[in-house]
């Protein structure tokens, strides 16, 4: 029983010296803090990614670099007439004939035009551009706009109507309108005018999106291109409110953005990031903080692909990926300015939050392991015991 007893003790003895040098293979939700300093570039070797400490000075260097947006509308603004009359169209044509000679008096015409202003029926724009009018015929219309098409009517209707008189207005533009599509309330047809024929003008007659306007991509297709830019760029810079083409088609697409929390934070999840910015203090909030219980306050960490000029502006020389240049904002949460520096630093779409798990943290969940292993060695040897006696 003794030798037994004393095998069972030298096999606990054996494994809990395995564990303390190999600690490192205990339960982990993330890179301890060393790991994370390993990986890291410095003077002496090339490493995986920067670390650079977040302090105000920093964050104020961030916030100086001039933001960057992926895509442009500037270059589709179109110069095309949007008042020219097009095949489709419906117009409203008026008449107006001092004598009424021509109609009235006689004949037993359905038709009856006084001295006065005569509508006619509606006249729509045939595939030939043309519409038909009375006692003038057929007139070519297409590609005129109202005033020059109440000319051409008028000049047909000379000899026939004492100094006619002719007003011409579209009544239902069809051919000068663009295709509205994706996050908008109305999506469908909008009509181009003279005074409204930008972007902004044709997501607000389609009732504007209901989702921030930084989550949404504008995308304008026309003849085999297409050209793209965020909602939010395109409200507060003029060249990105573009004017637009007869036949365009814009489509609003929703791409929210997020950033991603990790490592001893209250909860680990994949968060919205809504409308307006979010700093690292909100985003912060949003998880409902640090585990009191586990976290390295002094260790809060931001994963991202920073801008180019950005890490040069930081004094950072890691090599770019496709991506972006990878970089980790180290902040020390333990001192009082950290806050402050943690609600001037924005958080930016795809970041990762990360908190390693305290030093103390660590020593607890080492001793919960080990004293879960030696309470099956406790449980072996004393079953053990009992068998042999």
């Amino acid at each position: 029983m003794r030798s037994t007893l004393s095998l069972l003790a030298i096999t606990a003895l054996l494994a809990i010296t395995a564990l303390l040098a190999g600690c490192s293979t205990l339960p982990r939700d993330g890179p301890s803090g060393r790991a994370i300093d390993q990986g890291a570039t410095t003077p002496e070797s090339q490493g995986s990614y920067a670390i650079v400490p977040l302090d105000y000075r920093a964050s104020e260097i961030i916030k100086a670099v001039p933001q960057q947006f992926l895509g442009t509308l500037a270059s589709a603004d179109s110069d095309a007439p949007t008042d020219l009359i097009g095949v489709g169209d419906v117009l409203a044509v008026s008449i107006f004939e001092p004598s009424g000679a021509l109609f009235g008096g006689g004949g037993g015409g359905n038709i009856r035009v006084q001295a006065g202003n005569q509508a006619l029926p509606p006249l729509t724009v045939d595939r030939a551009g043309q519409v038909s009018v009375p006692f003038a015929g057929r007139i070519n219309v297409q590609g005129l706009t109202s005033g020059q098409a109440a000319d051409a009517i008028r000049r047909a209707l000379i000899g026939r109507v004492a100094n006619p008189q002719v007003v011409v207005s579209v009544a239902q533009p069809v051919s000068s309108t663009v295709t509205v599509l994706g996050e908008v309330r109305q999506p469908g047809r909008q009509p181009l005018t003279v005074n409204a024929d930008r972007i902004l003008d044709v997501i607000a007659g389609a009732g504007g999106t209901a989702r921030p306007t930084e989550d949404v991509v504008v995308a304008i297709q026309r003849d085999g291109q297409t050209f793209t830019a965020p909602l939010a760029v395109v409200t507060t810079a003029f060249d990105e409110n573009v004017r637009l083409r007869a036949g365009d088609q814009i489509n609003l697409r929703y791409q929210p953005r997020r950033f991603s929390t990790f490592g001893a934070l209250n909860a680990i999840r994949e968060t919205e990031m809504g409308a307006g910015e979010v700093t690292l203090a909100t985003a912060l909030g949003r998880v409902g903080g640090l585990n009191p219980q586990q976290a390295n306050a002094r260790s809060v960490l931001v994963f991202r692909f920073e801008r180019p000029e950005v890490a040069r502006a930081l004094g950072v020389d890691q090599p770019p990926t496709p991506r972006g240049v990878p970089v980790v904002y180290r902040l020390n949460l333990a001192e009082g300015s950290g806050f402050f520096i943690a609600s001037n630093f924005e958080i930016r779409p795809d970041d990762v939050v990360y908190v390693s798990r305290a030093g103390a943290a660590e020593a607890r969940t080492f001793f919960e392991f080990v004293q879960s292993f030696t309470r099956v060695i406790y449980d072996i040897s004393v079953t053990s015991a009992l068998n042999l006696d």
